[in-house]
């Protein structure tokens, strides 16, 4: 499946300055879901990425099985982790089906790219096993760094996508109030949303602050109970019984 998702390969090859926050967030929420999860046996995730979740995932999870319509991820994905278990299929999100149903539903820093988002959340409804959980991460546009670069005149909006966005294969950002109306519109309620590493500065600033791991950490810890100020969002959801 050649398609145009690998044209976004290269911000997964590493070397750009945005890896030093996905290297904390994407390391940081697959662990929030599992303290969550911790009866849970099978994971289906939408989306390989930086492939750091499904290092994670397919060493805690005894059915994993991960989602992503790009060939060159995919790839890039076996390059980095050649040891790793995780069961990958190419494909659409728009386009899975199948008979499973799964514990845990994993929606990470996909609804961003996709045309529909509404659409995804909807139709993986039927994935879910009953009493399962699904969780749902975003990027924040109100994260405490955007506030400040609205304030200091070096941004125009909160919500506005920056060139490594459009690189990136971004359609938009997501705060507490849009990313609920979303999840409100697909059928679904909020049960839990908590913040995902709390930014202050951007990350050119944070990288030159050297900052010790344990500060990294206090920041992230801190996210938690801050959604509105903090880099991302996660959400836990069911299906609205009204």
């Amino acid at each position: 499946m050649s398609n145009k998702l690998d044209t976004h390969i290269e911000i997964y090859n590493g070397g750009n300055l945005y890896d030093f926050d996905n290297g904390i967030i994407l390391k940081w929420y697959p662990e929030r879901i599992m303290a969550q999860c911790t009866d849970a046996k099978s994971l289906l995730e939408l989306g390989l990425g930086h492939g750091h979740t499904a290092n994670i995932f397919s060493e805690n999870f005894d059915r994993y099985l991960v989602l992503d319509g790009s060939s060159a991820v995919i790839d890039n994905f076996h390059q980095k982790y050649p040891e790793c278990s995780a069961e990958i299929i190419e494909t659409y999100f728009e386009e899975f089906d199948t008979d499973e149903k799964f514990d845990v539903i994993v929606m990470g820093f996909i609804l961003e790219h996709v045309n529909d988002p509404n659409q995804i959340i909807t139709r993986y409804k039927q994935y879910l096993a009953p009493g399962g959980k699904l969780f749902i991460a975003v990027p924040n546009a109100a994260v405490m760094n955007r506030r400040l670069g609205v304030l200091a005149g070096l941004l125009d909006d909160v919500t506005t996508l920056s060139e490594f966005d459009h690189i990136s294969g971004h359609q938009r950002y997501y705060t507490v109030e849009t990313l609920t109306a979303e999840v409100k519109d697909a059928g679904f309620q909020v049960d839990t949303m908590e913040g995902i590493y709390l930014k202050p500065l951007t990350t050119s600033q944070m990288l030159s602050l050297n900052l010790d791991e344990k500060i990294i950490t206090g920041l992230c810890t801190l996210g938690i109970d801050y959604p509105e100020l903090s880099c991302g969002l996660l959400a836990e959801i069911s299906i609205d019984p009204n």
